[in-house]
C-alpha cells in the first residue's frame, strides 16, 4: 500500500495542487484525469522520485518498487535492444558481482578480528539476503518473452537501439520496465507509440498481473479497458471515484449539478443576508443582529463550482458546397515504390455523404491512397474525383503550413465567416487554448499546438469532401469530442484514417481495410468490423 499524504506543489505564486492525499491500494489500476495543465504529469514523477512536491509525503513498505514510463524518453545508443532490455537486471546483476567479490576478498584476508572484516561479513549478509529473496528467474527467456510480446521480432534483438523510432525506442522502456516486476506502474500516455498487437498485450498484462497501476491517457477505450478507479485533478484538488472512466463521467456531472445547487442556494442566502445587513445597520434594536449576520458572511466558505467541461461546446462545419453523386471513384488502381507493391486491383465508389474509416497497419496504403486522391503522386489505373469537389485535408505535416508570424487568433480570424467571428475564442478554448494564448504568435507553439490549430483552421473552411489523417493524435478526451459532433453533423463526404475506435464509433459507417496489398470494403461500423476481426486496437506504429 503507497500513501500519498498532504501532497502540495507550487509554481511562484500558482498553486498546482494543495493537500492532496490517497492511498494506492495493491491492485488499484487507476485513471489519472484532469484537463491540461491540472498537474497529472507532475503527480506522477513524484510518485516516480523523479521530483520533489513543495509539501507533504510518499510513503511504502520496504522494497517496494515503482516503475515509471514517461512521455519522453531519453535512451542510450550504445547498446543492443536486448541489452538495453536487460537494464532492467542491472541491480540484481550489480548485486551478484559485489557478493562474489566480497567472498572473495573474505577468502584472501586473515584480519578476522578487524572492524573492516566484520564490515564485509555484515555487507555480503545483509547483500545475500536480498539477492536470494529474489524470486529465480530465467533472465533471459522474460526479456525475450517481453520483448517479443511489445512487437519486437527475434531478429531485432541484436540491431543496435539507435536504429528505431521513438515509438519502438519507447516499447524497449516499457519492456525495461515491466521486466522490473514492479509493485506500482506509471504510465504516461503509453499507448501513443504502440501498435493494434502491443496494445492488447499491454491491456492483458496490466488486467492479469496484479500490480498497482496509474495511467494518465487519451485513449478512452484503453482506459475504459483496464481501469478500475478514476482520480480526476481539478482546481488544486482530487475527486476519487472507484470506476472507470465511463462510469466516472457519469457520476462526475451528478456531482457538478449538487455543487451548482448548492452554489446558487449559498449565493442566494448571501443575497438576503446582505440586504437585511443594508436595511438595518443603522437600527438600534438590530444592532445585534446585524454584527452577527456581518460575522457570518466574514467567515463564510464560498462554495466552489469545478470547470466547466467544454465538451459541451458546439462546433458547427459552414455547410458544404454541393458536390456531385460520387466524390470519389477508382477502377483498377495501383501504386508501387520500385519493386514494393503498397496496393493494386482497387475498386470502389465512395458516395455523397458517406463517412468511411480507412483502418489497417502502416505501411499497407492508407496515407498512399489518401496522396492519389489528392493528386499529389502518380499512380496507375483509374482515380477519378467527381464534380465541384472541393477537398479539406489534414495531415501531420499540416501545422507547418501556418503563417508564423500571424497569432492564434488572427490564424483564426482571417478564415471565419458569419456567425462563427462571434464564437471564436470559444472555438479555441475548446482546443485548449486558454485566454493567455490566443495573442501568442504561431512560432512560439509547441507541436502538438500547432497541430489543433491547423485542425481548426481546417474545420472552418467550407469544403464537400474532408480527408483527415490521425486527426486525434493531440487532442485530449473532451476536444476529441467537440470533433467528433462537428464531423458527425457535417453534411459532406468523409474519409477518416484514424486508430482510434472511441472516436470512429458512431463516426464513420463504412470501414477500408488495408492490407497485403489490397482494400477491402466492409459494410460495417466500427465495432462490427472489429468484432469480425477480433481486433481491439487500430494503431500501429512505423518503424524507422
Amino acid at each position: 500500500m503507497i500513501s500519498v499524504d498532504a501532497l502540495a506543489v507550487e509554481f511562484g505564486a500558482t498553486t498546482l495542487f494543495k493537500d492532496i492525499s490517497f492511498v494506492i491500494n495493491p491492485t488499484d489500476r487507476i485513471a489519472l484525469m484532469g484537463k491540461n495543465g491540472a498537474g497529472k504529469s507532475t503527480l506522477l514523477k513524484i510518485l516516480a522520485g523523479v521530483r520533489e512536491p513543495n509539501r507533504g509525503s510518499i510513503s511504502a513498505p520496504d522494497g517496494t518498487i515503482i516503475a515509471y514510463l514517461p512521455q519522453h524518453l531519453l535512451l542510450e545508443d550504445n547498446r543492443t535492444v536486448f541489452e538495453e532490455a536487460a537494464q532492467a537486471f542491472a541491480e540484481v546483476n550489480a548485486m551478484e558481482t559485489r557478493i562474489n567479490e566480497i567472498n572473495h576478498e573474505l577468502e584472501t584476508r586473515t584480519d578476522y578480528e578487524s572492524d573492516a572484516y566484520m564490515q564485509l561479513i555484515e555487507e555480503v549478509s545483509h547483500l545475500s539476503e536480498r539477492f536470494y529473496s529474489i524470486e529465480e528467474r530465467n533472465y533471459d527467456a522474460d526479456i525475450e518473452k517481453t520483448l517479443q510480446g511489445l512487437g519486437f521480432k527475434r531478429s531485432d534483438f541484436t540491431r543496435n537501439t539507435s536504429e528505431f523510432s521513438g515509438g519502438w525506442r519507447m516499447r524497449i522502456e516499457l519492456a525495461k520496465m515491466l521486466l522490473r516486476n514492479p509493485d506500482l506502474i506509471l504510465l504516461d500516455e503509453p499507448t501513443n507509440h504502440l501498435d493494434i498487437e502491443s496494445i492488447q498485450w499491454l491491456e492483458q498484462f496490466l488486467i492479469t498481473s496484479n500490480k498497482a497501476v496509474m495511467v494518465i491517457s487519451h485513449d478512452r477505450a484503453f482506459v475504459d479497458n483496464i481501469t478500475n478507479r478514476t482520480i480526476e485533478v481539478t482546481m488544486g484538488r482530487i475527486y476519487d471515484y472507484k470506476t472507470n472512466y465511463s462510469h466516472y463521467l457519469q457520476l462526475r456531472e451528478e456531482r457538478r449539478e449538487q455543487q451548482q445547487r448548492a452554489y446558487d442556494d449559498q449565493q442566494k442566502m448571501i443575497a438576503e443576508t446582505t440586504e437585511f445587513i443594508e436595511r438595518f445597520k443603522g437600527t438600534y434594536s438590530k444592532t445585534l443582529q446585524v454584527q452577527s449576520r456581518v460575522k457570518m458572511l466574514e467567515k463564510l466558505e464560498i462554495i466552489e463550482v469545478d470547470e466547466v467541461d467544454t465538451s459541451s461546446l458546439r462546433l458547427k462545419f459552414p455547410p458544404a458546397p454541393r458536390s456531385g453523386n460520387y466524390p470519389v471513384a477508382t477502377d483498377r488502381l495501383e501504386k508501387h515504390y520500385d519493386e514494393k507493391q503498397v496496393f493494386d486491383n482497387v475498386n470502389f465508389t465512395i458516395e455523397r455523404g458517406e463517412k468511411i474509416a480507412f483502418v489497417g497497419k502502416n505501411g499497407e496504403g492508407k496515407s498512399t491512397l489518401v496522396k492519389c486522391i489528392m493528386n499529389e503522386i502518380e499512380h496507375g489505373g483509374e482515380l477519378l474525383l467527381g464534380h465541384n469537389v472541393k477537398i479539406g485535408y489534414f495531415a501531420q505535416n499540416q501545422a507547418s503550413l501556418l503563417d508564423e508570424e500571424l497569432t492564434v487568433f488572427q490564424t483564426i480570424d482571417d478564415i471565419a465567416v458569419g456567425d462563427i467571428r462571434t464564437k471564436i475564442r470559444d472555438i479555441l478554448g475548446a482546443f485548449m487554448f486558454g485566454r493567455d494564448d490566443v495573442d501568442k504568435k504561431v512560432k512560439v507553439l509547441s507541436g502538438g499546438e500547432r497541430q489543433r490549430l491547423a485542425m481548426i483552421k481546417l474545420l472552418l473552411e467550407p469544403v464537400n469532401l474532408l480527408i483527415l489523417d490521425e486527426p486525434t493524435n493531440h487532442l485530449d478526451m473532451r476536444t476529441k469530442d467537440v470533433l467528433k459532433q462537428a464531423l458527425k453533423e457535417f453534411d459532406g463526404t468523409l474519409i477518416v484514417v484514424s486508430h482510434d475506435r472511441d472516436f470512429l464509433d458512431g463516426l464513420t459507417t463504412k470501414v477500408f481495410e488495408f492490407g497485403n496489398g489490397r482494400v477491402v470494403e466492409h459494410l460495417e461500423d466500427i465495432y462490427g468490423f472489429l468484432r469480425k476481426k477480433q481486433m481491439e486496437n487500430l494503431r500501429e506504429i512505423e518503424r524507422k
